[in-house]
């Protein structure tokens, strides 16, 4: 994490994304996040008074908006264009971790709630998979896919992304990214296909 003077709220939302891509949310306490940080214990618990729960929900959502500005981008010239995006983003973070890192959202998508409540990490998890849906559906139907088609084909998108990372680091390859990669491409031109 970059060093800085004072804690910046960011900083600590950052590291605390990282962390979670890398152990999940069961396996990283509080502590920890702030000190991958480098930032005090107190600053973070000043900036998240609730918790745990809540520092996770912000790293969620920064980094659902970080990968959302990207595809959005990307999106303009269209959803092939937008898939390879998608797909060397996270290329470029689990080479870059040499497979110690993943998706904090699918990290936090898969634990298990300790209560009948719903966490917010949890439900911020399933608001950036809907954002990132809708932005692959919403580029898709704009280039000719049928709107059925396009919400299911985004979904298969997301799910096979998500999944893909997770057997990279399993692995520790990117093949099947290459081979998922091959594969949603060719889907993508066949909907699109006018």
């Amino acid at each position: 994490m970059a060093k800085g003077s004072t804690p910046s709220r960011e900083r600590i939302v950052a590291g605390a994304a990282d962390m979670i891509s890398r152990r999940g949310l069961s396996a990283t306490s509080i502590r920890e996040m702030a000190k991958h940080a480098e930032a005090p214990l107190g600053s973070t618990y000043h900036y998240f008074p609730e918790g745990k729960q809540q520092l996770a929900a912000e790293a969620v959502r920064f980094t659902g908006e970080r990968v959302a500005g990207s595809l959005r981008k990307e999106l303009e010239a269209g959803p092939a264009e937008g898939l390879r995006a998608f797909l060397d983003l996270w290329r470029g973070i689990v080479v870059d971790s040499d497979f110690h890192a993943g998706c904090p959202i699918l990290a936090v998508a898969i634990e298990e709630p300790q209560d009948d409540e719903t966490p917010p990490a949890l439900t911020a998890a399933a608001e950036v998979f809907e954002r990132w849906e809708a932005l692959l559906a919403d580029s898709l139907r704009a280039h000719g896919a049928e709107a059925e088609q396009a919400a299911q084909l985004a979904t298969l998108v997301v799910a096979a992304v998500e999944g893909t990372v997770a057997m990279c680091r399993a692995k520790r390859s990117t093949e099947p990214l290459d081979r998922t990669a091959g594969q949603l491409q060719a889907l993508i031109a066949a909907a699109t296909a006018k």
